[in-house]
């Protein structure tokens, strides 16, 4: 059937033809989904032109623009849905409410904000702005910061975060995620009050105000209630599985009156739990809504058969979830290719030379993309991209040996071989409280005419310092010491090992939100030294490398193309040619902390379902057999859970031919 636009409808263009442009599943959700809806829309299966064309026919039904309210996630997201909608119209449907949960929650305090005791001018604070605050706080309640391991403001801001966007108290997200912070909750808890007080007596709202204000009005405000509530007869949802607690609650408000709720998700790509995303809410939608139906998109326009049908079996395993079975659109190609090598270094080379060969049988670098659970998998890549002069990209990231942590720690190991290094010496000062550039260049220019970093450790001059500043200098020097005792030359794993142990642990902790991921990639960073015969060489190898990274391949490449490299949590939303997943070790991915947790298992196999559904064509899977541990020396890893619960017949083994020692010499089938 043809739909023509009606003489008063609001567009005022041509109809579209939905049947023409849809499949069936997505022409029943446009054409069908009245009263409260779940539309369970698998990988690549077009859910953001569903809801466009869910959007083009209740225009064209005669629904005013302004009754319709649709929600994204990202503010790309919602201009590309803004864009999409009129295109399709060639017009743009003025009135229509769209954007993210924040930008809708402004929009309306603005209009209610004196119910909300802030003046109609309300500022919003920033990152920086939040931060600064919490600084005042802290310095206005004299809470004594410098005992150690008190976590700083940016980690403050997100401790109090988490308990926002996920409803729990902050003594419950500090058991759960900062257990070591405990200790400090009644201090934490009173520059929370202080900061709430602060942002209402200046009259500004942070990023979290604009939902939890936004929910406290629907709930107590009867005129904002009834405005929203009434005005808005349809509500559409994008991206559900990731909503918080304050955004399913706010949708539930939002679509109480008229009841047409949308919400488009996919419970299989529930992978932000770390950011407050509770999968739950699209899991017990239907009970929140007992008269809701169900709508499933199941066609897959994105990949190969073969690709999906690994997907399929792999997320089956999940308890917890709506059975779906993604069908593939696109032709039959050859099976994913599960790869085991020797290691980490090994790993590095198949993918360097696999990448090349992909280049060869015309493959763009930009249509290829490494995945990997956590940022120090990739490590060893990294160095043999580079040596390899391929040009890469880390998305929503930098490079491993770029990143600020991993500068830290070495900064110190190049005062241990050039103790003249100034800005190594600056840096590292930098990192204790109380000593700020002025001082850290001080503290340099009278250690630098030693020369020698025994009689540094050993000086007094920090008596002339200020209380804060000389605490400071204690904890540098300490460090100093720790890797000064014994000739550690030739040991620069013992070296970055001693580091943590003396007091960058310790740092990492307090002044990163995410200092888990920060801490793998140091202890990484320390079995990444073990291969080195010295110090020197570590550095000058990490140093030299580094300084390739411009290169391109053969001088043969515009410098806009480049080898993709990313965190699967980056990763999610986006698609390539070929896909190479690293790491797939038992410990590894799945995390070992998860082994204990059913629900976090689970979604570290959605995480896992993820990056094998970004691929088009090809899909690798990379199992290192052994792997360096500081701790244990080498030991044999165990294949990832998640490829030992595969059915063997959904892909071909690789066979690496390489010069394995006898030490290797060991069954591959064991894993």
């Amino acid at each position: 059937m043809k739909y023509t636009i009606k003489l008063d409808s609001p567009v005022g263009l041509r109809g579209v033809d939905y049947k023409k442009d849809l499949n069936r599943e997505q022409y029943e959700v446009v054409t069908e989904a009245e009263g409260p809806c779940l539309v369970l829309a698998g990988a690549g299966s077009g859910k953001t032109r569903t809801l466009i064309y869910r959007v083009a026919y209740l225009l064209e039904k005669g629904i005013p623009a302004k009754n319709i309210l649709l929600v994204t996630f990202t503010n790309k997201a919602a201009r590309n849905m803004k864009d999409r909608i009129e295109a399709l119209f060639k017009a743009k449907p003025k009135g229509l409410w769209s954007g993210t949960f924040h930008h809708i929650g402004n929009r309306s305090l603005r209009l209610f904000a004196k119910e909300s005791g802030y003046k109609q001018d309300f500022g919003i604070l920033d990152e920086e702005d939040s931060l600064d605050l919490l600084k005042v706080c802290i310095k206005n309640l004299k809470i004594k910061t410098t005992e150690e391991r008190f976590p700083q403001p940016r980690v403050l801001r997100s401790i109090i975060s988490l308990s926002v966007n996920s409803g729990k108290t902050l003594e419950d997200v500090l058991k759960s995620h900062y257990p070591y912070f405990l200790r400090f909750y009644g201090s934490i808890k009173k520059i929370n009050q202080e900061y709430d007080a602060r942002k209402r007596a200046s009259n500004n709202m942070d990023y979290d105000d604009l939902l939890t204000k936004w929910l406290w009005l629907l709930r107590n405000s009867q005129s904002a209630k009834d405005r929203f509530s009434k005005q808005f007869r349809y509500v559409l949802v994008d991206e559900y599985q990731d909503t918080n607690y304050l955004q399913s609650e706010i949708v539930r408000e939002l679509s109480i009156f008229h009841k047409n709720v949308l919400v488009v998700g996919d419970d299989a790509q529930s992978i932000y739990s770390f950011r407050g995303a509770d999968v739950t809410n699209i899991l017990r939608f239907p009970k929140g809504y007992p008269d809701a139906r169900i709508f499933k998109l199941e066609s897959n326009y994105r990949s190969s058969p073969e690709i999906l049908d690994l997907a399929n079996d792999s997320i089956s395993h999940n308890e917890n979830q709506f059975k779906k079975h993604l069908r593939a659109t696109n032709e039959s190609r050859s099976k994913p290719a599960l790869v085991e090598v020797r290691d980490h270094y090994a790993q590095g080379n198949f993918v360097a030379q696999r990448v090349l060969e992909l280049r060869d049988e015309g493959v763009g670098l930009s249509e290829i993309a490494v995945l990997f659970r956590a940022h120090y998998q990739s490590a060893e890549l990294q160095m043999e991209l580079t040596k390899r002069d391929i040009p890469f990209v880390v998305r929503g990231g930098m490079r491993f040996f770029e990143q600020a942590h991993i500068k830290d720690v070495l900064a110190y190991v190049k005062i241990l071989i050039n103790p003249f290094d100034e800005i190594s010496w600056l840096r590292a000062l930098s990192t204790y409280p109380g000593i700020g550039p002025a001082y850290a260049g001080r503290i340099f220019d009278e250690f630098s005419t030693h020369g020698d970093l025994r009689r540094v450790v050993a000086s007094r001059f920090g008596i002339f310092l200020p209380e804060r500043t000389r605490s400071g200098l204690r904890g540098f020097k300490k460090i100093i010491r720790a890797i000064l005792d014994g000739d550690l030359e030739k040991k620069p794993d013992e070296v970055i090992m001693r580091i943590l142990e003396a007091g960058y642990e310790n740092y990492a902790m307090t002044h990163f939100d995410n200092s888990k991921d920060r801490l793998d990639d140091l202890r990484e960073l320390v079995n990444f030294a073990h291969t080195y015969k010295s110090t020197k060489t570590l550095l000058q190898d990490i140093t030299l490398r580094e300084s390739f990274k411009g290169e391109t391949i053969n001088g043969a490449l515009s410098t806009d193309e480049h080898l993709v490299l990313s965190t699967i949590h980056q990763a999610k939303g986006l698609e390539w040619k070929a896909i190479f997943v690293i790491g797939l070790c038992d410990g590894q991915f799945p995390h070992a902390k998860c082994k204990d947790d059913p629900a976090q298992f689970e979604e570290e196999r959605r995480l896992f379902y993820v990056a094998t559904t970004r691929t088009k064509q090809e899909l690798y899977l990379l199992h290192p057999i052994t792997r360096y541990d500081y701790h244990m020396g080498t030991v044999i890893t165990r294949k990832s859970l998640f490829l030992e619960e595969l059915s063997q017949d959904l892909y071909d083994r690789w066979d690496v031919e390489e010069e394995f020692t006898e030490d290797y010499a060991i069954d591959l089938d064991r894993g």
